[in-house]
Formats: structure tokens, C-alpha cells, sequence
């Protein structure tokens, strides 16, 4: 590569972030971008099957906000657990949801909450449309209650490093990589338990 394609390349990917700070607390610029979203993930919250006793229904999602993993229950005893980010103090949705909708490279709009909260939001109040430059990432499962959007995701995220902390505004994340996964397992109509 050149050095004006390279040049180039951390422009746009320096864009992308800025873009995506909207829905984080914050970026850090980094030599080698491809590199960090492998490397500053803690071990511990990388995609893994684990032995899973909860007795829910094959196919049930189970997100434990605390311990900050999703689990995918596969049955037989396991479950695919993924690593997560949650939203802050109190801006987590509890309780029973079901996935509504789903979408790839999904469009985001910050909700008028969200935009009281942090003002520097209204800028995106018209929405942002899908691509790497979204906060909501490669992929987002819709959560519903009684046939309603209850405006919080499963998604996607250009911040991988913010795995495993609590910094979102409600909804849940995941790499990018394990969002695409669970996706492809993931139907609408499967049962989401967030406790």
C-alpha cells in the first residue's frame, strides 16, 4: 500500500469512529484499527461454547447484564456465550423481550432520550445510514414486547473494546464478528431473558 492509500484508509477509519461515538463513551485512536478489534477484547469474553444448565428452550437467548455475557442455549447442556457491552446504570431493558425485527447493516437514529441526554446526538437526529460508519454495527436483533418496539438491539459495534463494560444507552452489544453469528442462529420470534 502507498502511503496515500494508507493515509486515506485512517482518515476514513478515524471518520467511521467519530461517527460511531454517538452511541459510546468514548475513542481511541489506534495505530493498527484492524489489529485492536482482536486484541483489546479480555480473553475471557471471546465467543466460546460453555456448559449451560438454565433450562431455558433450545434457541432462547439469555443476556446476564451483571456478568456481562449472552448465551445462545444450543440444549444437550451447552450454550454458545458471547462476551457483551450493556448499557449504563439503570438504562438496561429486564425482563422478557422477543425479537421483532431483524436487519443487516441496520440504519440508527438516536431516540430523543437519548438526545437529552447527550445533546451532541441531535446532530445524528435525521439517522445515520448503515455501513461501518453506524453505531449499531454489521447487524442488530430488534427487541419486542407485546408486538411493540421496545426501542433497545442486539447489535453490532465498532468499539470492540468496550466489551464487558457498561457504556451504551440501554441496548446490548456485541463484536461485530459474534453479532453476525448469532444472527445467522437467531430467527424472529426467539424468546430474549435479560436479567
Amino acid at each position: 500500500m502507498d502511503k496515500n492509500h494508507v493515509a486515506r484508509r485512517m482518515l476514513v477509519l478515524g471518520s467511521l469512529a467519530l461517527l460511531a461515538s454517538g452511541c459510546s463513551s468514548t475513542w481511541r485512536p489506534t495505530a493498527n484499527p484492524v489489529s485492536a478489534r482482536t486484541t483489546r477484547i479480555d480473553p475471557r469474553y471471546r465467543r466460546q461454547e460453555v456448559a449451560y444448565d438454565g433450562g431455558e428452550s433450545p434457541g432462547t437467548i439469555v443476556v446476564d447484564t451483571v456478568q456481562r455475557y449472552l448465551y445462545y442455549v444450543e440444549g444437550g447442556g451447552t450454550a454458545i456465550r458471547y462476551g457483551i457491552g450493556v448499557g449504563e446504570e439503570g438504562r438496561t431493558l429486564k425482563g422478557k423481550a422477543t425479537i421483532g425485527r431483524k436487519a443487516e447493516w441496520p440504519s440508527w437514529t438516536p431516540t430523543e432520550n437519548m438526545m437529552r441526554r447527550k445533546p451532541h446526538l441531535r446532530q445524528y437526529a435525521s439517522g445515520v445510514s448503515g455501513g461501518l460508519h453506524n453505531p449499531l454495527g454489521a447487524s442488530a436483533l430488534y427487541l419486542y414486547r407485546g408486538g411493540n418496539d421496545t426501542m433497545f438491539r442486539l447489535h453490532g459495534t465498532n468499539e470492540p473494546w468496550t466489551i464487558g463494560q457498561a457504556v451504551s444507552s440501554g441496548c446490548i452489544r456485541l463484536t461485530n464478528d459474534d453479532i453476525v453469528d448469532l444472527y445467522s442462529r437467531t430467527p424472529v420470534g426467539t424468546t430474549v431473558l435479560i436479567i
